[in-house]
């Protein structure tokens, strides 16, 4: 498959301009954490600063590597793609953050009514699961391979609920810790089964659901999305769709996909559960009474 994707060219494959928009990204971070910022606020440590960068690294590999462009050819990709998309990267940048920068986005005029709201577990539980559903339903999935700016749009809402979401599990700030260790815990449990039905529905249907997929013109019409015009217009009339590239019928590339994101939220869930719980376990354990140990020795 790599020497067929040859024929889409560097930009496609590898999207030099998103490559300096990441550039752009840890640039900043290393100003306002460097020599820019304020007297009186501290240098992330280096875990924070590998959390940050490693976040940048993984954005650009999900969204400016081929991973981007087989998303719009194999559904398998793009279900790999979003399991890291929503379900990964938003943790790295969140731990990458020092206090100081989260203090100031809580605090903004005009948003921190907003964020204070939608970091509330519930209302990001809910949001973030609908909308993932709601994406990977047929006709609003195929609307937005179709533009540009529908796809930017709607990707992004459902990225910055999921900042949300998992602020509720990895809060920055101590006033929203609101769910002790058990709750969180739940909470992940509550994330894997509502993203079930969306799954299952990918997993057991017994036709291609996507013309994204499945119909040459609006696959065309996807491909835009991360091809120059220039060079998808001299392919044209060469290319019919993914077969092309794959011979993997579309219904198993369709199953293989729900089942891929599945197992990466289980495994990221998994994860995340037994850093919690163990994060927990050694808390409680190094705030045990010493009482009974001190009697023992006066005796």
């Amino acid at each position: 498959m790599w020497l067929e994707l040859q024929i889409f060219g560097f930009r496609a494959l590898w999207s030099p301009y998103y490559f300096v928009f990441v550039l752009l990204l840890s640039g900043l971070y290393f100003y306002i954490t460097g020599p820019g910022r304020k007297k009186g606020t501290d240098r992330p440590s280096t875990f924070q600063q590998i959390m940050f960068y490693s976040g940048m690294l993984l954005l650009y590999i999900i969204k400016g590597s081929p991973v981007d462009l087989l998303g719009h050819i194999m559904f398998t990709a793009h279900m790999t793609q979003m399991a890291i998309y929503y379900l990964l990267f938003p943790i790295l940048v969140i731990k990458g953050l020092p206090i100081w920068i989260w203090e100031k986005v809580f605090a903004a005029k005009g948003i921190k009514s907003v964020l204070h709201l939608l970091t509330r577990p519930l209302i990001s539980l809910l949001l973030f699961n609908g909308l993932f559903s709601m994406y990977h339903m047929p006709v609003v999935f195929d609307y937005a391979k179709s533009s540009d700016l529908a796809h930017t749009v709607i990707t992004t809402i459902i990225l910055f609920i999921a900042f949300c979401m998992w602020i509720s599990v990895f809060p920055p700030l101590e006033r929203l810790d609101r769910l002790s260790p058990i709750l969180k815990i739940g909470f992940i449990f509550a994330n894997g089964v509502l993203i079930t039905p969306a799954c299952g529905l990918i997993i057991f249907a017994g036709a291609p659901l996507y013309e994204t997929y499945s119909e040459a013109g609006a696959w065309m019409q996807a491909m835009s999305l991360c091809v120059p015009a220039d060079v998808l217009n001299g392919l044209a009339s060469n290319l019919n769709g993914p077969n092309y590239f794959t011979p993997m019928p579309l219904i198993e590339d369709q199953q293989l996909g729900g089942i891929i994101m599945k197992i990466a939220q289980e495994v990221i869930f998994g994860a995340i559960i037994a850093y919690i719980f163990f994060s927990w376990f050694n808390r409680e354990r190094d705030t045990i009474d010493p009482l009974p140990s001190q009697v023992q020795t006066e005796s």
